[in-house]
């Protein structure tokens, strides 16, 4: 004690009591911290009602997102065409690959579109199979966007396919029909999808950084359709 009262310690500085192991922690590009906006890049969906409500913007140039039609067929593609046109043909375009498509895919209405097949590849594969050929895609630096369909896809599963896509800089599209809704999961965006006349209501679920709630988009006049599978 001195003659003046108590002497009283200063507190430590932030960056003293700040702990290494945390602030490496939070710098890891695979945690999100609530309030926190994206700043990363993005392509244009190509639909600027949605575009505005998306984080950034657009599409996210890397990272897992999921896209949840009432059931497969029922405009996911169309809601993905306009980007995977702009995409492929760019004159640094990557891959874009997808893999285990439920419809056959109809290349005479995908070059209509705009999209450049010599960048497009179908891998054909089902269950447990059909995961590891998405995981490999997203990381493998070689590709632009990897699309995936599978109606189960367990939420470990689901983070790891994210930090895959993250390692590669690519943008993973994961399908899955409306019932996923209920599950929990680590992707940074989910986009519910649900067919109205000529277009389709699209509800954001889960937006890191964006805006929340439904939107309705319409198609393109000459629609991209899928073939049945034989």
């Amino acid at each position: 004690m001195s003659a003046d009262g108590p002497r009283r310690t200063a507190p430590p500085s932030s960056a003293a009591r700040a702990d290494p192991r945390l602030e490496q922690l939070l710098a890891h590009p695979a945690l999100w911290r609530a309030g926190s906006a994206v700043r990363g890049a993005v392509w244009s969906s190509g639909f600027a009602p949605l575009d505005a409500g998306l984080p950034g913007g657009g599409w996210p140039r890397s990272g897992l997102i999921e896209i949840l039609p009432m059931r497969f067929g029922q405009g996911e593609l169309q809601l993905l065409l306009p980007a995977l046109a702009s995409l492929t043909r760019r004159p640094e375009a990557r891959w874009c690959i997808w893999v285990a498509p439920p419809l056959q895919p109809f290349a005479p209405a995908l070059a209509a579109a705009g999209v450049a097949l010599p960048r497009l590849l179908i891998v054909s594969a089902r269950g447990a199979a059909a995961l590891w050929a998405f995981e490999q895609a997203l990381g493998s630096g070689a590709c632009d966007c990897v699309f995936a369909w599978t109606r189960h896809a367990p939420a470990r599963h689901i983070r790891r396919l994210h930090l895959a896509a993250q390692r590669g800089n690519t943008l993973g599209v994961l399908f899955r029909t409306r019932e996923a809704a209920r599950e929990a999961s680590p992707a940074m965006l989910r986009v519910a999808l649900e067919p109205r006349g000529d277009g389709a209501r699209v509800t954001l679920l889960k937006s890191r950084g964006g805006a929340r709630g439904a939107l309705d988009l319409t198609w393109a006049t000459d629609a991209y359709e899928p073939q049945r599978m034989p």
